[in-house]
Formats: structure tokens, C-alpha cells, sequence
């Protein structure tokens, strides 16, 4: 029995403004008509495999859910970390899941992946991952070391020593390298770049995890041994999980196991950690130009740009990023990617929101734009999917006018419940009990316009929710 793992958390920041920590990139259609969370969950159709496990956070749960939801994969197979613990304390709650769920007697083998890496060749991957399995199935924890194309700072190294049979053992696992470090391991042909993904029998990687890290093991189990079902969700108990250490599965495990085996890998991958490593694996135009979206260009060559909502324009520039969405712009030198966390820091510090949500919102029922705001008003325009509807609730500080665009609502206010058709409306007084829903088979489309004193999103008092958030803030 394989089962894939996908690992869903992080929050993606050096790819700011269009990744957000709740919309960041593993979502994000970067590379294609799929998200990069289904990309992954793609490539594993050659592969004789079961259903995957997502491991991702509370807040990103309803987007793993939709997003599996639209390939068939979504089978109660979401397990939530109460917070982020790293990738050895992930791992360990998937294996602990995998043998409990298995049947009498199996031992499970995991494939570990990354929910926001891009593989070109998914024929190599799959060859590779194929490659791999005599070596798990005899008990050893195998890595897959990217074979390097170029002498790379960015990513982590793995040295490989003696060959066993289309693997080799792990010699070493290295940090990031200067350039000068980084040419010698390329020219030295040992060196792989370090790819987090890793193949093993689920009994094996916890025996080495409750050797080497058994606070990290403990605390895993236990937070397991309270498994709350809830809708497609795993939830393990918050308590435990929340007193786990915080480690990687290389420091926890890989570079103290005697078991560990490096299997080569030469698919096209990158981790896509930065627009410029974006811009270096995307078709590029006769002028080394990247477009997405609305853009126009003079004399200009090996840019990046993408255009979310308006039209954008270049003349003579090289060697840009660019990035619009409907609430930032970001121009940046393709030397200096890597600083583009330094704005998110600077947002974060300045107390605004631009680096955590999108003016675009998504929820388990559908999503909002937030299209106009002044002094004690605002504009949204709502998107409710079929079948959906919003929690039952009130405000302390606002009132609403709907007006239907297209589809149908049902409205629930205080006691009463109706239709609205398009071009109709109704309003919402300050403190009335009430709820939206969609009952019909197309997208609800209405314009909402909230007057009052207070119009944050926490000023929403739920009475009932069809998707367990009532004790959320929003």
C-alpha cells in the first residue's frame, strides 16, 4: 500500500503580492490551468497508489478541501495541525493516521511531496519514486536528490556516497552553499540538490523518529490517540500537538538514521521559491519576456509580469518582476527576489493586512470582493456556490443591503424566509438575525453594501454554521 502525503503549509511569502499567508501559492494557478496543490495531486496518476493525505493548517482547510474536491480526492483525508510544528511533526501525524486507518497487519510505505514544487517531467518522477520502492520496502528511508543543473545557493544539498543498486547511502546533508562551494559540488558530480521529498513504510520512520526525537514521537501519538472527526477534516488533539517540539524531518531523522539512501531524480523540479525562479521555468517570448495577464511591452526583454485585474505596461526596462493584483503592486529587480520578504516583514510591522488576505476572500460557501470602502460604508461583491450558504448570524455594528445580480437567494431574516431573482433586493437592519443562502444550480451573484459604525469582518456573531466555525472569528 503507497499513500501519498502532501505536505500544504507555509505561507509562501518571497512570491508576495499574489501569494498571502491565507492564499498562499500552493493554491495558486502559477504554473498552469491547475492550482499547484492539484498539480501534485496530478502527477501521482501513474503511480499504483491510495488516496492522498493533505497535511495544512486551520485556516487554509475549506481551500485543500475545494481544491481535491474538484479532482474526486477528497475522501476525509485533511489532517490539520493545530500549528505549524515543522515537517518532522507533519510526517509523524501522517504515519500515525496511515497505521491506523490501514488495514490489520500493513505497514504502509509514505511518499512525502511538497505541495508547491513544479516537475516538468513527470515520466522521471514517476521512474524515480518506482526506483525507490525495493529500497523502502527493505526498510531504508530514501530521499530523492534533484540532480543539480547549475551551481544553486538557494536550495540544500545532499552528498551521496556508496552505490546500492540505483540509490546511493547518504554521505552527508549540507546547508545552503556560498557560489564558490555551490560550483565545486556541481563540478564534483556527488552532490544532489536537496529536494524534502522522501519515500518509507510508515513503522519505520516513527521507530526512527522515537529514537532519535522521542519528545517529538510522544507528543505525536498522543495527539493522535484523539482523532475529532469533522466534515472531509482529521482533527488531532490541539493540547498535545501544540506541546510538540518544532523540528525538520532532516534534523530529526534523516541525518541520524543509518538507513538513509539518496535515489536521483532529473524531472525538471524547482520549489518555485522566488518570481525569479518562477520567470527561469516559465515559456518565455522571443525578448526572454513572462506575461500573464493584460501586458504591453516596448523594448523591454527577461521580465516577469503578471497582471491580474488592469492592464500593465513596459517600455525599456529589463530584467523586472512585476506584479499586479487589485490591492498591491510589486516591482522588483530580478537580483533582488529574495527581498521581498523584507515588505512583508515591513507590513506586518506597520500593522496592515496586505501581506496576510487578498481584496478577493475565499470561504468554505464561496468567496467576497471587497470593491469600494469609505468612511462608514462598504461594498462587497458575494459569491455564493450552489448549494451553499453563509452562517446564521447577526451584527452588533452594521446594517446590509443586498441586491440580487444573478441566481437565486434564499434569505433567512429573524423570522422570515423568501426568494430574491435578479435585479431584486432587500436590507438587513442592524442586530436582525440572518442568513444567505444559494438553492439553486448556478452561482449566486449579489452586490452587498454595509453601513455603520464598525464594518470589520469580527463583528459577526454566528448562531448556527453549516461548517463548524463558530467559534471563529470569521
Amino acid at each position: 500500500m503507497l499513500i501519498p502525503v502532501i505536505m500544504a503549509g507555509g505561507s509562501g511569502s518571497r512570491l508576495w503580492p499574489l501569494s498571502r499567508e491565507l492564499y498562499p501559492k500552493q493554491f495558486l494557478k502559477l504554473d498552469g490551468e491547475v492550482t499547484m496543490l492539484q498539480a501534485t495531486v496530478n502527477r501521482l496518476q501513474q503511480l499504483a497508489c491510495e488516496q492522498p493525505l493533505v497535511i495544512c493548517n486551520e485556516d487554509h482547510r475549506f481551500l485543500v478541501a475545494e481544491q481535491l474536491r474538484h479532482l474526486g480526492k477528497l475522501a476525509h483525508n485533511i489532517i490539520l495541525e493545530p500549528a505549524g510544528r515543522n515537517t518532522a511533526p507533519a510526517i509523524a501525524l501522517a504515519a500515525l493516521t496511515a497505521l491506523q486507518t490501514a488495514g490489520e497487519g500493513e505497514d504502509p510505505l509514505l511518499l512525502v511531496l511538497a505541495a508547491d514544487h513544479v516537475i516538468r517531467d513527470e515520466a522521471a518522477f514517476t521512474a524515480s519514486v518506482q526506483a525507490a520502492l525495493p529500497h523502502a520496502l527493505a526498510g531504508k528511508l530514501v530521499t530523492f536528490g534533484i540532480v543539480p543543473t547549475h551551481a544553486e545557493t538557494g536550495y540544500g544539498y545532499i552528498r551521496r556516497g556508496a552505490a546500492q543498486q540505483g540509490a546511493f547511502a547518504v554521505a552527508q546533508f549540507v546547508e545552503k552553499p556560498d557560489a564558490a562551494t555551490a560550483e565545486g559540488y556541481l563540478a564534483s558530480g556527488e552532490y544532489y540538490w536537496n529536494s524534502g521529498m522522501f519515500l518509507f513504510r510508515a513503522s519505520r520512520f516513527l521507530a526512527e523518529l522515537k529514537a532519535f526525537r522521542p519528545d517529538i514521537y510522544a507528543a505525536c501519538s498522543l495527539a493522535v490517540g484523539t482523532i475529532n472527526p469533522d466534515l472531509d477534516f482529521v482533527r488531532v488533539d490541539k493540547a498535545a500537538f501544540l506541546a510538540c517540539p518544532s523540528d525538520s524531518i532532516d534534523y530529526a531523522v534523516m541525518e541520524k538514521t543509518a538507513d538513509a539512501v539518496v535515489v536521483p531524480m532529473a524531472a525538471g523540479w524547482s520549489d518555485v521559491g522566488s518570481w525569479s525562479s518562477l520567470w527561469e521555468i516559465s515559456v518565455k517570448d522571443e525578448a526572454g519576456n513572462v506575461f500573464r495577464g493584460d501586458v504591453m511591452q516596448h523594448a523591454s526583454g527577461n521580465n516577469y509580469v503578471f497582471a491580474e485585474s488592469s492592464l500593465v505596461s513596459l517600455v525599456g526596462v529589463d530584467n523586472l518582476v512585476v506584479v499586479q493584483t487589485k490591492d498591491a503592486v510589486l516591482v522588483v529587480d530580478q537580483r533582488q527576489v529574495q527581498d521581498v520578504k523584507k515588505i512583508v516583514e515591513g507590513l506586518k510591522a506597520a500593522g496592515r493586512t496586505e501581506h496576510q488576505v487578498h481584496r478577493e476572500v475565499y470561504r468554505p460557501w464561496g468567496k467576497y470582493d471587497a470593491i469600494d470602502q469609505g468612511d462608514r460604508y462598504q461594498v462587497k461583491r458575494i459569491t455564493v456556490k450552489p448549494g451553499e450558504m453563509l452562517s446564521l448570524q447577526r451584527h452588533h455594528h452594521r446594517a446590509e443591503h443586498w441586491i440580487v445580480v444573478s441566481g437565486t437567494a434564499r434569505v433567512t431574516l429573524g423570522a422570515r424566509e423568501f426568494l430574491l431573482t435578479e435585479n431584486q433586493s432587500t436590507y438587513i437592519p442592524l442586530g436582525e438575525l440572518h442568513r444567505l443562502a444559494n438553492p439553486g444550480k448556478v452561482p449566486l451573484e449579489l452586490i452587498e453594501v454595509q453601513s455603520g459604525s464598525y464594518l470589520a469582518e469580527d463583528d459577526i456573531v454566528r448562531e448556527q454554521d453549516h461548517y463548524g466555525r463558530m467559534e471563529e472569528p470569521v
